[in-house]
């Protein structure tokens, strides 16, 4: 089963993704981890390769049987289409979450307060969030509004939604 958590920065996939984690004992992929190691190896003008490494790196372990947890922006039809593409090559299983956060001072807030968790990361400001080429849903996914749901609340629809598949 591949979970694919998709948002904005900081909406909340990266808690959510991990506390996902461990409870249903899987592996985590997170797209700011493959490109901050390829940054800071000198790889400045980065376009898909991350994502490309995530795709991989989820098909090898699905074919392991694994749960496998994708947290990155996702952000358009293109990238949601290979990670749907990446299950299908494991013969896996997969679900689309679309984590947000409907409260914009809210999100404002987080993305502000935010401080890097992997060495050499840069967050991005409010105003990149925003001006991220963000484009709209056009398939079926489940829809996490972390403004009004708790994080136990929001892994425990993850899991609901996992198990009825």
């Amino acid at each position: 089963m591949l979970i694919i958590l998709s948002g904005h920065s900081g909406v909340g996939k990266t808690t959510i993704g991990r506390e996902v984690v461990r409870r249903l004992r899987g592996v985590y992929i997170r797209i700011d981890s493959i490109e901050t190691a390829l940054r800071r190896d000198g790889i400045d003008d980065i376009r898909d390769e991350g994502y490309r490494v995530g795709y991989a790196i989820a098909v090898e372990n699905l074919r392991l049987g694994m749960l496998v947890v994708a947290d990155s922006v996702n952000p358009w039809s293109l990238t949601r289409d290979a990670w749907h593409d990446a299950a299908r090559q494991a013969c896996a299983r997969f679900i689309d979450v679309e984590v947000i956060c409907s409260d914009a001072i809210e999100h404002q807030r987080r993305v502000e307060a935010r401080v890097p968790d992997i060495a050499g990361h840069v967050l991005p400001t409010w105003l990149e969030v925003m001006n991220r080429d963000y484009r709209a849903w056009d398939s079926a996914r489940l829809v996490i509004d972390t403004a009004i749901a708790t994080v136990d609340e929001s892994v425990e629809r993850v899991i609901r939604a996992v198990q009825a598949l």
